[in-house]
């Protein structure tokens, strides 16, 4: 990474809490990442992207910034980009995802909450996440109920904005949800002093949709039995995709999947023959989270895609382009947003239907159900969930493990005896 200490300084980040931050990851992603065997060229764009995680787009975003742009920063798959970049916002996904912010956030959280919330109020509160401290507003929402009371925490040290997603798919919660997303978008006009108009909109819409057909595009090639990609990359793939340019983004997408559908007619494989496909469902793995899928990828398994928000729930469903109106435009973007099947919701049978389809679709051979500890929502939703899925014939496994590595090894056994079930000839 080059020097980048005094934009740093200037963010208010404390550098020396920083720079044990970035001592560490570095060799994490080494033994991770390029460890792997016939990795795709044009993965080299994303392992530049890692290795100036903090510098690079962190200077782009001050760059914007000095010529009068708005930072904003969010948390969840719900808050809509279209309405941040068509007021002239540049929205980016936040950290959360390493065990480094924990002790941070449970200097004001309780020590029995997610990781996730923990690492996300701890990489504020302790000024080592420079995405956070180049936000001009954060936007939270009420997915569970620990983030709804950490919002109020975190607003006492930074602007904060909250979107109140209804809890049950009814005609009444759409109406609210739209309403929702009008109030946001009055509330990125006031903080850019940009009025969000049809035609801006209808750019971002697009410019959006874009980057999720390039997404759709990666994932499909996923589907080949021979898997020209590990699951691993194209996590890190959609985990970039929060935060990088939007344009270059799609771009550089685009290129790795024409190198990839070369591969696939070549019947190039990063695995071996027979290794089991597994379809990973649960809570999000925000970055640098990417502990189980190394740990399912290095115990004999293949990810071939995730039932989950650094999943397809982020980019499945494009938002219409056709639209007359605004107030059209609006109910486009409510509709394309409440089809997603959040574990907070109840019911959530949608869910359900689309871990089972997704595992045909992705002709994999078992499900792992991946689990935050306390995260209630997606650990209770478990029992229906495993009960669908048995009844499909379908083999799954739940596993429930913060971001240290104390339980690899324990996880690794339980990983390696279920891919032998797997390929059991009773199967």
């Amino acid at each position: 990474m080059a020097n980048y200490r005094e934009l740093w300084e200037s963010l208010g980040v404390d550098l020396k809490k920083h720079d044990e931050l970035c001592a560490v990851l570095p060799e994490f992603f080494e033994e991770i990442y390029l460890s792997q065997n016939d990795r795709p060229e044009n993965m080299n764009y994303f392992n530049f992207v890692v290795s100036e995680i903090h510098g690079y787009r962190i200077q782009e975003l001050a760059d914007h910034k000095e010529k009068g742009a708005k930072v904003v920063g969010t948390f969840c798959v719900y808050v809509p980009d279209e309405i941040t970049f068509a007021g002239g916002g540049i929205g980016i996904g936040l950290c959360g995802g390493s065990d480094f912010w924990i002790p941070d956030g449970e200097k004001v959280l309780p020590r029995n909450t997610c990781p996730l919330i923990k690492a996300s109020i701890g990489a504020k509160l302790g000024n080592t996440c420079p995405y956070f401290s180049s936000a001009d507003l954060l936007v939270g929402e009420t997915t569970c109920d620990g983030k709804k009371k950490a919002w109020e925490i975190l607003g006492e040290y930074t602007p904060v904005h909250v979107m109140d997603l209804p809890q049950m798919k009814r005609e009444k919660g759409k109406l609210h949800w739209m309403d929702e997303i009008k109030i946001y978008k009055d509330k990125i006009e006031e903080l850019t002093g940009t009025e969000v108009t049809k035609e801006n909109l209808e750019k971002s819409i697009k410019l959006i949709n874009d980057k999720r057909r390039a997404l759709q595009r990666l994932y499909n090639l996923r589907k080949e039995e021979n898997l020209p990609i590990s699951g691993k990359d194209a996590l890190l793939i959609t985990q970039i995709a929060f935060y990088d340019d939007p344009e270059r983004f799609t771009e550089k997408v685009h290129a790795l999947c024409d190198e990839l559908e070369k591969r696939a007619a070549e019947g190039v494989s990063v695995f071996a023959e027979g290794t089991p496909r597994i379809l990973v469902t649960g809570t999000p793995m925000a970055i640098p989270n990417w502990k189980m899928h190394h740990l399912i990828e290095t115990s004999g398994g293949a990810v071939v895609c995730e039932e989950t928000c650094t999943g397809v729930k982020y980019f499945q469903d494009l938002v219409n382009e056709d639209n007359e109106t605004m107030e059209d435009q609006l109910r486009s973007l409510t509709d394309r947003y409440l089809n997603i099947n959040c574990a907070c919701f109840t019911p959530n049978d949608g869910r359900i239907d689309d871990i089972i389809r997704l595992y045909k679709e992705y002709k994999a051979d078992g499900v792992i159900y991946y689990s935050l500890p306390f995260c209630s929502t997606y650990a209770i939703e478990y029992k229906k969930v495993k009960e669908a899925l048995e009844k499909e014939g379908i083999p799954v496994i739940m596993i429930e493990t913060d971001y240290s590595l104390q339980d690899a090894g324990q996880i690794k056994t339980r990983l390696e005896a279920f891919f032998e079930m797997l390929d059991a000839p009773e199967k």
